[in-house]
C-alpha cells in the first residue's frame, strides 16, 4: 500500500495511455499508416483510408487545420470514419503529444 501512494506520477501516466500510444509519441511519424495513430484500429483504419486520409500525417495534418482544437477534431473523426469517444479521445491525445514533442 504504502509503496504505491509514492508511485512515480510518470508511470501512472504510462497506464493511462496504451502500448499503441507510447510507441506513436516517442518517433517522428513519417509514413506510418494512419492505424498506428492510437485510436484507429482495423475498421476506422479502413473508413479513414477510404476518405484519402491513408498515412498518420494526413490526419496529422487535419487536426492542424483545425487549429489543435479538441472538440473540432474529435466530432470531425466521429463523422469521418464513426469513431466512438474513447477512439477519438485517443487519437486527440496521441496526436496533440505527438505535437508537442515534435512541434
Amino acid at each position: 500500500e504504502r509503496e504505491r501512494e509514492t508511485e512515480d506520477p510518470r508511470l501512472v501516466d504510462k497506464m493511462s495511455t496504451s502500448q499503441k500510444h507510447r510507441d506513436f509519441v516517442a518517433e517522428p511519424m513519417g509514413e506510418k499508416s494512419v492505424r498506428c495513430l492510437a485510436g484507429i484500429g482495423e475498421a476506422l483504419g479502413r473508413r479513414l483510408e477510404d476518405q484519402g486520409f491513408d498515412k498518420a500525417y494526413v490526419v496529422l495534418g487535419q487536426f492542424l487545420v483545425l487549429k489543435k482544437d479538441e472538440e473540432m477534431f474529435r466530432e470531425w473523426l466521429k463523422e469521418t470514419c464513426h469513431a466512438n469517444t474513447k477512439q477519438s479521445g485517443d487519437c486527440h491525445t496521441c496526436l496533440r503529444e505527438w505535437c508537442d514533442a515534435f512541434l
